[in-house]
């Protein structure tokens, strides 16, 4: 098997190359409400303005640069170039102020402990074979009481056919399997063209999060299902197959202590 991040780094540049969906940039009138735009939920409250903000694995000129333009002070981390540079185009085209860094999601020795008060990651951690050492480190960058708020693709997700000519899905790839899932075989919205994917166990998302010292305070199931759908489209999948899932955790720990640390670095 080819090594996984080469591979996925690769097939992200030939997206943002190709202007894939996914890789293209905030649009002005995002920009003009960019807290709504990011946080349907509420999560965040009234205004981040001042918060450092960390986008983890989230280039393409799209969080980094709304995050900015709530005011947030705004690091993006990603392993493609090509995505990096959306972010620093974008940032230059709406005079927006953020930096960039080129490094897997699960390597932040670069960052300074207990920094952010907030890291956002979309969508990612399938491109991981492994999680051991990726929840970790986003503790240790994040402050005590601070906030990470992560999207993934449910095992499930990941596990069932993507085509049904039957109005039924089958599971394709056992849930302990540690191969990358099979390939899409035509264009879809569920599956980013060229990456290697790996299912990862609730046990590991979850309970990863959890001992690496966070606590899990909501749960948001996004919702793209339709009923009503033509049988095999995006939609119709959804209302079978819940696609994500968006979890908000915080920080355990002393805030009074992170600033009693702060004063003395």
């Amino acid at each position: 098997m080819n090594d996984p991040l080469q591979h996925n780094r690769a097939a992200w540049d030939r997206m943002a190359a190709n202007l894939h969906v996914l890789t293209r940039p905030a649009s002005p009138e995002e920009l003009q409400r960019p807290l709504q735009t990011v946080d349907p939920a509420g999560w965040l409250g009234a205004s981040i303005r001042g918060w450092k903000v960390l986008c983890l694995a989230a280039g393409g000129g799209r969080h980094g640069p709304l995050y900015a333009a709530a005011g947030a002070e705004v690091t993006v981390v990603d392993l493609s170039p090509a995505m990096l540079e959306r972010d620093r185009q974008t940032a230059a085209q709406y005079r927006l102020k953020l930096r960039t860094v080129e490094t897997s999601m699960d390597d932040l020795a670069m960052l300074d402990s207990g920094y952010f008060d907030l890291v956002i990651h979309p969508v990612s951690t399938c491109y991981l074979p492994r999680l051991d050492r990726l929840f970790a480190e986003v503790a240790r960058v994040t402050r005590p009481g601070g906030l990470y708020i992560s999207q993934h693709k449910q095992p499930v997700n990941l596990q069932a056919s993507l085509d049904t000519y039957t109005g039924q899905y089958a599971i394709e790839h056992a849930y302990y399997d540690p191969r990358p899932v099979p390939p899409a075989r035509s264009p879809t919205k569920l599956r980013e063209p060229g990456t290697q994917e790996f299912v990862h166990r609730w046990e590991i998302l979850l309970g990863g999060i959890c001992r690496s010292g966070f606590s899990i305070e909501d749960v948001v199931e996004p919702l793209h299902a339709k009923q009503d759908a033509p049988v095999g489209s995006f939609h119709h999948r959804c209302y079978y197959i819940a696609p994500y899932i968006r979890l908000k955790a915080r920080r355990r720990g002393d805030p009074e202590q992170q600033q009693r640390i702060e004063v003395f670095r």
